[in-house]
């Protein structure tokens, strides 16, 4: 009878362990809009992000209420090579119209693939669930920008349920060559005229909107009342969002990246944003563009973004991220 227990014993464990895999697997791999493959993984907790495979894209983060704390653009476009508008697009290897490539580069709009045996990251944010993506220059991406590279991107869950994505570039090419850099999250905010960004007073910015001269900001924090695209120069490495009617605060964390741009397109016409979406997002992006990262054949570059959402008016020592 003995044997017989420990049988039953070591069945149930088996079966109870098979079950806990299935239940919490790492990532699910399904297809997603006009069959795009895209990657969803979740915490033990129920919050979750997913990323498509097209532009290593993220479009969704999730807490454990199910609500989503990125924006996605009522009019996305799914449909390669244009890329999606919303969720968290990886700029590379140029920011926006400052060099001779396409606007923001090419990464966002190509197929990345998942990167099974990555090698280790150091220093990198504990998490309880993460996927790892990588992207090659192909011959075609050579053919416009002549310089071999190695993308790597790690997308995690960390134990409070804040999002942190980890850029690793490295230069596989036999000569050095520059680039300029930069993530661009959209977060989800209940009405555009009720934020305000905190951290950036008294830095040197360039307005986007009038040929990127160069102003000073003054004000105590930055709101909205009509389009805004500034590029904040040597900023510090924490951000804060506040939106007062939802009270909560958006703490954006960066490493590796000096620079960062706030922007809200306002009314002005977006071909694949909705007429009213303007109100529902803003963008405050970690960048690398003042000046440009310059790497020498074989070396990495490492850049780390994380976002945590708090409630307002809490210390950041009391707070526990509510996302």
């Amino acid at each position: 009878m003995g044997n017989k227990a420990n049988l039953i014993f070591l069945w149930a464990m088996l079966v109870s362990v098979v079950v806990m895999a299935t239940r919490h697997r790492p990532f699910q791999r399904t297809k997603g809009i006009n069959g795009l493959e895209k990657i969803i993984v979740r915490d033990p907790r129920g919050r979750s992000f997913e990323v498509y495979l097209y532009g290593g894209q993220v479009t969704s983060w999730k807490n454990e209420k199910g609500e989503d704390l990125l924006f996605m653009s009522t009019k996305a476009i799914f449909e390669p090579p244009t890329p999606i508008r919303g969720g968290i697009p990886v700029l590379f290897p140029q920011y926006a119209n400052t060099g001779p490539l396409p606007s923001h580069g090419f990464v966002r709009q190509r197929f990345w693939k998942i990167d099974a045996n990555p090698p280790p990251l150091s220093s990198h944010p504990s998490s309880t669930a993460h996927i790892d993506l990588i992207l090659k220059s192909s011959e075609a991406d050579l053919k416009i920008w002549p310089h071999k590279f190695v993308y790597r991107l790690r997308v995690a869950l960390g134990h409070g349920g804040d999002l942190t994505l980890t850029s690793r570039i490295r230069n596989s090419d036999v000569k050095l060559f520059n680039f300029t850099f930069g993530l661009h999250p959209y977060f989800s905010v209940s009405d555009i005229s009720q934020i305000q960004v905190e951290g950036l007073q008294n830095l040197d910015y360039l307005d986007q909107l009038k040929n990127r001269t160069r102003f000073t900001d003054h004000g105590k924090f930055i709101t909205f009342n009509s389009q805004l695209a500034r590029l904040y120069l040597r900023t510090p490495n924490k951000i804060r969002i506040m939106d007062h009617k939802k009270k909560k605060t958006i703490v954006v964390r960066k490493e590796g990246q000096a620079d960062a741009v706030v922007w809200n397109s306002w009314d002005k016409k977006v071909v694949d944003l909705g007429v009213e979406d303007y109100r529902r997002f803003v963008a405050v992006e970690p960048v690398e563009v003042e000046k440009p990262i310059i790497l020498k054949p074989g070396q990495e570059w490492k850049a780390i973004f994380q976002v945590s959402v708090v409630p307002s008016g809490c210390s950041r020592k009391s707070c526990i991220p509510h996302t």
